[in-house]
């Protein structure tokens, strides 16, 4: 198959199941309606809690449920070759991730915007909350420890990202302004915004930063320190302050980036250049990759299925949604449009890196290059070899375009760093509603209140990340749980979404049952692969943190699988409880 076909079927497929399964979940299965009162409107506090336009709360959305994931895992699944790859990420998008991050929205909606960990105390028991509440502080703390870390890589490659990355934050505060305060118009305030947004990448590819290291620290932990100071600014203002208008015109940023890739793949297939370099599937993998499954579905999970998602799905994105009917483009429409993200990468390290890579022996082209990237397991390597296949290959595309390679680069560094820094700031304000949620259940009001749970956000983080040294990579001790633990937590979000689907009398919560008994059986799978990994290795933090979340998640789904029993016993006798009745 040619892969201009490839891209423009596979967005054809996207556009197809949001018109079609997409708005039939929306209206037969959560029968979404548009005069709900939503939480931004129960709720309204300035801060929080604010009715927002569609279209910018799913700027918000995209770009935090994105952040690096649909780039780093199609970026290493693909070395079992581009056919698995692309199908997972096709049917996965459709069928489970949109489904999971829809569902985990509509939830949360329909409970005063509470955190998914939350309802799940709700609607099976409090133990269930607890161990809920548990697993994804543990998850929220390894992604902001790791990726202040990431984002410091980022910057330590491409230094031409530093300045328009840093320059966003006053555009997106003056954009902000002139929406919220001023009263512009959305459109000419967006187009200020993102021109001024490019300008500083022009900016950036002529004036690279690097800084040096400070009284033995050296320059990635200072980095470190700088993002998670921001991220404490920016998870404490009000949304509309900073963490919407930056999402907003990151999600252009990204809208543009895809779109010079599309026309890239155009212009590159018109000349009969643009060949796989891959190859369709690979079973000649190099020594240390693991057997593809259950690995190619945990570690390509954003672009198919994130547990993460789930956490913005009934945290930051429903305490901002005007109507409810916004949710399926938001929720649904969002995972599509990130599937189709991840497939464009799939593109850029399949085929784009083709085109030519400078190698030890001069430019490669065609499987050459694909084998300069992959002839070892890129799984093992630091993020900057996880991302240079991607940043490589769009440049090329770009090139094809007629876009100068050194400005396609400091784009592509921009880009990634972008989206890990609306993930780190969202994750940030997300642990902050992890703590304030437990806090308030056991009582600790103190505790719960803005200021402090950022601050325990930020320290534990810090923590974390300088616990091994002052590089700030602390975290990465812990960075191989994250795929299990991520793919986990989707997994249980389903189980909390299927038990809001049993109040319903007919079958209709089988659609998130089975992609759940899907994940549940994968996760686990990949669970007890690594528990023998770390065990046959020595390795006994990985062994005890991975054991302790392997039984907290078996606790959790026999205790629902009761509770799921006993509810048929109940439906049996009658009274059920109306669907669109805001949970207690």
């Amino acid at each position: 198959m040619g892969i201009l076909a490839l891209v423009l079927i596979c967005g054809l497929g996207f556009l197809i199941a949001y018109h079609t399964y997409g708005k039939f979940l929306g209206s037969k299965i959560f029968q979404l309606q548009s005069t709900c009162l939503t939480p931004a409107h129960q709720q309204r506090d300035g801060v929080d809690y604010v009715p927002t336009r569609k279209g910018i709360v799913f700027g918000h959305h995209f770009t935090s449920i994105a952040g690096t994931g649909p780039i780093v895992g199609p970026a290493i699944g693909v070395i079992w070759g581009w056919v698995p790859a692309v199908l997972w990420v096709f049917f996965g998008s459709i069928l489970m991730g949109a489904v999971h991050d829809f569902g985990c929205l509509v939830v949360s909606l329909r409970s005063r915007g509470r955190s998914i960990s939350d309802v799940a105390g709700r609607l099976i028991n409090g133990r269930v909350r607890l161990l809920f509440f548990v697993v994804i502080f543990l998850t929220v703390l390894i992604i902001i420890a790791v990726f202040g870390v990431v984002i410091a890589a980022v910057f330590d490659r491409f230094p031409s990202a530093v300045l328009p990355v840093w320059l966003q934050i006053p555009i997106a505060v003056a954009l902000g302004w002139a929406i919220y305060r001023r009263g512009f118009g959305t459109l000419p305030a967006t187009v200020v915004a993102v021109s001024a947004m490019y300008l500083t990448i022009a900016l950036g590819t002529g004036v690279p930063v690097k800084i040096p290291a400070l009284d033995g620290l050296p320059p990635t932990g200072i980095w470190v320190i700088l993002l998670l100071i921001y991220a404490w600014i920016a998870s404490t203002l009000p949304v509309q302050v900073l963490l919407q208008p930056r999402d907003y015109i990151n999600a252009w940023q990204l809208f543009v980036a895809m779109g010079l890739l599309v026309v890239g793949v155009i212009a590159a297939s018109s000349m009969g250049s643009l060949t796989f370099a891959a190859p369709a599937t690979n079973a000649a993998t190099p020594e240390g990759t693991p057997y593809w499954w259950p690995s190619l579905f945990v570690i390509i999970a954003c672009g198919a299925i994130s547990g993460f998602h789930s956490l913005v799905a009934s945290g930051t994105s429903p305490k901002q949604i005007d109507r409810e009917t916004d949710a399926l483009f938001i929720g649904y429409g969002g995972m599509l449009l990130e599937g189709f993200l991840a497939l464009l990468v799939i593109v850029c390290v399949a085929a784009g890196v083709g085109l030519g890579v400078a190698g030890s022996s001069g430019v490669l082209h065609g499987s050459e290059a694909w084998s300069h990237f992959y002839s070892v397991w890129i799984g093992d390597r630091g993020l900057s070899d996880k991302v240079a296949p991607v940043v490589e290959g769009a440049a090329n595309l770009m090139a094809s375009a007629g876009i100068p390679r050194a400005f396609g680069l400091t784009l592509m560094g921009v880009f990634i760093a972008s989206f890990a820094g609306t993930t780190l700031d969202t994750a940030v304000r997300l642990q902050r509603y992890v703590i304030g949620e437990l806090a308030e259940g056991f009582g600790l009001r103190r505790a719960a209140g803005r200021y402090t749970a950022t601050t325990i956000a930020v320290l534990s983080a810090a923590a974390l990340a300088f616990a091994s040294g002052a590089d700030g990579s602390g975290a990465m001790r812990l960075w191989p749980l994250f795929g299990t633990a991520n793919q986990l937590l989707a997994a249980l979000a389903l189980l909390v979404v299927t038990m809001y689907l049993r109040r319903w009398a007919d079958a209709r919560y089988l659609l998130t049952a089975l992609p759940c008994l899907v994940m549940l059986v994968v996760t686990n799978w990949a669970m007890i692969d690594s528990l023998q990994s770390f065990y046959s290795t020595g390795n006994t933090l990985l062994l005890g943190v991975s054991g302790c979340i392997t039984l907290v998640a078996l606790w959790m789904t026999v205790e629902t699988a009761l509770v799921f029993r006993r509810s048929f016993s109940r439906r049996a006798v009658g009274g059920e409880q109306p669907i669109l009745t805001i949970l207690p």
